[in-house]
């Protein structure tokens, strides 16, 4: 579904990206752990087409085609979606606008019929039911006012909505409480099948503990410098980052 060869990116000649290489089929999880500097959110933005990094040589295939020179936009009409670190709030337009918006703009794109404002307010109804999301985030502004657990899960809410191939989510558990942490993890569960697949990127093991990847890897330097199993993040938190980059 995605790979990527030899990737490296630069940012006002900074190389932050070195050989980049990663792999990742249909149906699975992988976690991308690693410690500040390491080169994570810049790898999530250039996946979406962040337009301030350089990518000075390396491929970036999702479903076979190279990405590289595709708008922000066209890639997520091909199903790549992106959660941020830190969400915009947009004051003066509804979460109901918002997602509708973007619902019908995938549609149109996809060759499928928009949903009429009534009959996708319904779908959302069901989609928010399944995240547990209060009915007033149909009205509120978007992120406007929201805590921290609910940016997050207004995140996943748009992610179920588009219903992408592939979900890149930027350190998902930044600030949650422990809630809010189930909360959102059984979302992105309840998402995961066997045609999708899905990158966590993320400091810390514990939203592991909720969503089981299938492999984890170690980001250190702009590189992946050890790949394993679940388990690899248990060793992460026990030994810290130093060790495992020092050992390989």
């Amino acid at each position: 579904m995605l790979e990527i060869e030899n990737l490296c990116v630069s940012i006002e000649g900074k190389e932050i990206l070195k050989d980049f290489c990663l792999n990742v089929k249909a149906g699975e999880c992988h976690a991308i752990m690693g410690p500040n500097g390491a080169g994570k959110s810049t790898l999530a933005k250039v996946l979406a087409g962040h337009p301030f990094y350089e990518v000075t040589s390396g491929k970036i295939l999702f479903k076979g085609e190279d990405i590289l020179e595709l708008e922000p936009s066209e890639r997520a009409h091909l199903g790549l979606f992106m959660s941020f670190q830190y969400p915009l709030e947009i004051a003066g337009i509804t979460n109901l606008e918002f997602l509708h918006s973007a619902h019908t703009a995938h549609q149109k794109a996809t060759g499928k019929e928009p949903l009429e404002l009534k009959g996708f307010e319904e779908f959302l109804d069901k989609k928010m039911m399944e995240i547990k999301a209060p009915k007033e985030f149909k009205t509120r502004s978007l992120n406007e006012g929201f805590s921290g657990g609910e940016k997050k899960r207004n995140e996943i809410l748009q992610m179920s909505i588009l219903n992408p191939v592939l979900s890149i989510l930027d350190e998902t558990d930044s600030g949650l409480d422990i809630d809010a942490m189930r909360i959102i993890s059984e979302g992105i569960q309840k998402m995961r099948t066997k045609d999708n697949a899905l990158i966590l990127i993320t400091h810390y093991q514990r939203l592991l503990n909720y969503v089981k990847p299938d492999i984890v890897h170690v980001m250190m330097d702009g590189k992946i410098v050890k790949s394993g199993d679940a388990a690899l993040s248990e060793v992460l938190e026990e030994e810290g980052y130093e060790k495992i980059g020092a050992n390989g």
